[in-house]
């Protein structure tokens, strides 16, 4: 949920469309750029010194005189290649190790590596090649290394028009422009995920496709920065970093293949967190919800209209003035909240409401006197609280680097969550985290005035206004008669003093500990980024623009460490401190938290909903390209977007056909906006019969989404993935961006004009199967024309050679789900073999006590299953009648009869026998007699 100043996102997407001003290439030009000297070579690496080669040139900062040069080949298999530029006295800032764990390094021959490092001595400058064929990746020739206080730039050369995928999170196309383009880095609250701007988060990594392979650079550096892509008559085609600051730490991966290279980059960023079982339902939630009663009656009319509901969310309705870590005592109080938590578990239903980091400067709750006693909030110079604007009006904003904030965090997590006497969530959801300081523009020196009409009016206090079957005599009107016992709240609505003698400002520590440098202006740098918080591009210097709408970027951390330099790793901070708080509530159990504000390696914790878009055709397609570069490229697969649109109205078309797609991301969630129409999904015959059909065929792959999750976090393969991973020879499917394949086998390929009812699908040379009618259909690697496709259809089709594990029916709950037996579909490939995978567990645990991964694979009629089967062995699903297959269909027969003396389907190629066969150990099942 953002600041909505729809005006500034309209000024910031229309100047997204105007020619680009690049750095100053005249000024730049005089910089001498370095030479290298004392090179020392091992069998693993080398290192070097690096010299300025002549006269500073000093365009936006002071030129560093000394540089250190460390390369290492440093991962077994030989896929990575570690370079790394810094200053020779070790002060510049670097990202934290506590905040991005660095990968481990093994370190082995130069001689083995799929990639090679050369150099030139002066000016210095570095290739990066495969060391089979020679073909040069990375080319740093193509403009000399500047290297200055506040402003890095290193050029690579790429070749014509080239394949470019990642530098997030935008919401441009997937592969990216390669002319007259920039992407900014720098974290801002983006309502209307405008094109051709900086938005929420921050993945300094790009993967560039080629024929002869694919490979993968990654900058590991949080700096406000802006990457250039262009093709000139001068330069030619090339990809440019320009930086505020940090340094050029670079690791690069050599793939080859687009699959291999997203498992490459997950070893550096790590692994994505395993979610749990239920967090692929259906997910609802409105900013705007009256009260309890309203949400309440939401959850109800799901279940009268037949539609799946799994979780119900809360959005800052549910606060005090809209403050975090407290309840509104007239519209959502906790007797009445704790009700509606215990009927949606009571129902197999789960409940998350949202929590912003900004806390209120207010004496309720005591949330901030708590802060401010364990001295957690940013201060300013003086050791005042600085003092920002969100939704509660003036706020502190938590300093993550502070040496009490995981006590105080957890600590407040377990006072208001409390499973006993508080809000018993079940997963969470964090927002505003960029951080986001809407209403107070730079320089924020009057936070009080800028606060008037924060926080909005709340609505109307109420009684239930109508009989709701099944609740508690709460939510009746008729009431409960004095029977619920209530207990008030001590609200004080008073104003916290100004300074507090105890709240002291460390000094910066000693040089030579990565803390940055003295004696930088760290709020009007020189180097102007483009972002798109700022009034205009060039603000960003002079203005002091980086600071506007944000935390004032002069502000330094307890640890030393500058917000000019941390400002990208604010909503990853307060994910990594959230996933511990939600730990400490359950320990045993996996946390679900859906942040908006993230960097890179995010995806080790939480999952991303992708923010504030609109209600419009253009972002129902936006959905698309921006969920495959987080799931296939930045490794946060738990991604998806507020179905139906967040801003403006949705109609009845519309989020039909968008309750359709949502089904096939890995986040389904409906949300939307205080003042735009409701849009639950029952409102509309149509979105509601969608609804059904959809959420229907999506729990029945529930099982096979959540095995290609299990991969993503195992071994870094995308569980969602664009169609040039899959078929990376295909030229033709380098630029598509509006279908998809989730899991390795289920193609989507949605309708995506408004009024239309049909759309064209690209097949590339392969053999597909109609997932509804399982007619074979043969790829020649061109587009076909799907038509008659209605608001509640859409087109989806199975990869020959994939075995999907399917349940045999859906449910109303993915507990009643994981009773229901298996059918496992077999879409025979060109080869007339298939194979495929189950994972089973307890879909909660963090670590199951039990897991089955189960193998299936198809050949000359005979479906073979193995594996291990410690989940069905070691009792854990004991009685469910889930843990067992009770057909098998085989898609693409070619002759035979059915074996086992069962029933044949009566579509053409396609065979279908009954079975009833437990889980529980290997066996083979003889489908097609030839």
């Amino acid at each position: 949920m953002a600041s909505r100043l729809l005006l500034m996102a309209v000024a910031a997407s229309a100047a997204a469309v105007t020619r680009r001003d690049y750095a100053n290439d005249d000024l730049l030009a005089a910089c001498p750029g370095y030479t290298a000297s004392n090179v020392v070579k091992t069998a693993s690496g080398l290192t070097a010194d690096l010299t300025l080669a002549g006269q500073a040139c000093n365009v936006y900062g002071t030129d560093l005189q000394d540089l250190t040069l460390e390369v290492s080949y440093d991962t077994v298999p030989e896929t990575r290649l570690h370079v790394k530029i810094q200053d020779a006295a070790n002060s510049v800032y670097q990202v934290p190790e506590s905040v991005f764990p660095r990968p481990t390094a093994q370190g082995f021959d130069e001689a083995a590596s799929a990639l090679k490092f050369d150099y030139t001595e002066s000016p210095f400058s570095f290739t990066v090649s495969r060391s089979d064929s020679g073909e040069v990746l990375f080319d740093t020739s193509a403009a000399s290394l500047v290297f200055e206080s506040q402003y890095l730039r290193l050029r690579t050369k790429l070749p014509e028009t080239p394949s470019l995928y990642g530098l997030g999170e935008h919401s441009d196309p997937f592969m990216l422009n390669t002319t007259d383009y920039i992407r900014t880095f720098w974290s801002q609250d983006a309502y209307g995920v405008p094109e051709g701007s900086n938005l929420y988060g921050n993945h300094p990594v790009y993967y560039e496709h080629r024929e002869s392979g694919t490979h993968g650079v990654f900058f590991l550096n949080s700096n406000g920065m802006d990457v250039m892509v262009n093709n000139t008559a001068e330069s030619g085609q090339y990809l440019e970093y320009n930086t505020l600051g940090g340094v050029l730490d670079f690791y690069f991966v050599s793939g080859p293949s687009p699959v291999e290279v997203a498992q490459q980059y997950s070893e550096i960023v790590g692994l994505p967190a395993m979610m749990p079982y239920w967090g692929f339902g259906f997910h609802n939630c409105r900013y705007g919800y009256q009260d309890v009663f309203d949400v309440a009656e939401a959850v109800y009319n799901y279940s009268q209209a037949g539609i799946p509901l799994e979780t119900m969310w809360t959005d800052i309705d549910y606060m005090y003035r809209r403050r975090v870590f407290s309840l509104d005592p007239d519209r959502f109080p906790l007797h009445k909240m704790r009700e509606l938590v215990d009927y949606l578990h009571a129902h197999d239903q789960h409940y998350v409401v949202m929590v912003d980091p900004a806390v209120a400067y207010q004496d309720f709750p005591a949330a901030f006197q708590r802060g401010v006693e364990d001295n957690i909030f940013l201060l300013r110079a003086n050791g005042s609280v600085w003092k920002g604007v969100v939704w509660p009006g003036v706020t502190s904003f938590p300093d993550w680097f502070s040496a009490n904030i995981s006590n105080y965090w957890n600590n407040e997590f377990s006072l208001f969550f409390s499973p006993d006497d508080g809000v018993d969530i079940d997963a969470l959801w964090i927002d505003m985290n960029e951080p986001s300081n809407f209403p107070c523009y730079f320089p924020c020196d009057n936070p009080d005035a800028s606060a008037v009409g924060y926080p909005p009016e709340p609505p109307a206090v109420r009684s239930p206004p109508r009989a709701l079957p099944g609740f508690s005599c709460d939510f009746q009107p008729e009431g409960c008669a004095g029977t619920t016992e209530v207990r008030s709240l001590d609200i004080r609505d008073g104003t916290p003093a100004a300074y507090f003698e105890h709240l002291v400002l460390s000094p910066r520590q000693a040089e030579g500990q990565r803390l940055g440098l003295p004696g930088r202006d760290l709020l009007y740098p020189k180097y102007a980024i483009h972002n798109k918080a700022a009034n205009a591009d060039d603000w960003n210097a002079a203005e002091g623009g980086i600071s506007n709408k944000t935390v004032n970027t002069d502000l330094i951390h307890q640890n030393g460490m500058a917000m000019y330099d941390t400002h990208n790793l604010y909503g990853s901070m307060m994910s990594v401190a959230s996933h511990e708080a939600m730990l400490q509530r359950r320990p045993t159990v996996r946390p679900m938290i859906i942040t908006r504000s993230t960097f890179a390696g995010a995806g080790t914790k939480v999952g991303h909903w992708l923010g504030d878009n609109l209600s419009s055709w253009h972002h129902y397609r936006l959905a698309i390209r921006s969920m495959l570069a987080f799931a296939a490229v930045y490794q946060v697969p738990m991604v998806g977007a507020d179905t139906c649109g967040f801003g403006d109205n949705t109609t009845e078309q519309l989020c039909a056909r968008w309750a359709a797609l949502g089904a096939f991301s890995p986040f389904y969630r409906v949300h939307n906006s205080l003042d735009s129409v409701s849009q639950e999904l029952y409102r509309w015959e149509g979105t509601a019969a969608a609804a059904r059909k959809f959420i229907d065929i999506r729990y029945r792959l529930l099982d096979y989404v959540y095995t290609a999750l299990h991969a993503q976090t195992t071994d870094g393969t995308p569980m969602v993935n664009p169609l040039f991973y899959l078929y990376p020879g295909d030229a033709n499917t380098f630029a598509l961006d509006l279908q998809y394949f989730l899991g390795p086998a289920l193609l989507v390929a949605p309708v995506t004009e408004e009024n239309s009812t049909s759309v064209d699908v690209y097949l590339p040379d392969d053999v597909f199967y109609d997932f509804y009618t399982h007619e074979k259909v043969v790829g020649e690697g061109k587009s076909i024309t799907v038509t008659d496709q209605a608001w509640t259809d859409l087109p989806l089709y199975l990869r020959g050679g994939v075995v999907v594990p399917l349940r045999a029916e859906s449910a109303m709950t993915t507990t009643e789900l994981r009773t229901k037996p298996f059918e496992i579909l077999v879409p025979v490939g060109k080869d007339g073999t298939a194979s495929g995978r189950l994972y089973l567990d307890d879909g909660v645990s963090l670590v199951p006590a039990a897991t089955s991964e189960v193998r299936f694979r198809y050949a000359d009629g005979v479906l073979a299953v193995d594996g291990t089967f410690g989940y069905a062995a070691e009792g854990e699903g004991e009685g469910e009648e889930g843990l067992r297959i009770s057909r098998v269909t085989v898609l693409g027969v070619d002759g035979g009869t059915p074996g086992c003396g069962k029933r044949a389907a009566a579509a053409k190629g396609v065979v279908s026998v009954d079975v009833d066969r437990p889980l529980t150990g290997a066996f083979t099942i003889e489908v097609v007699k030839k």
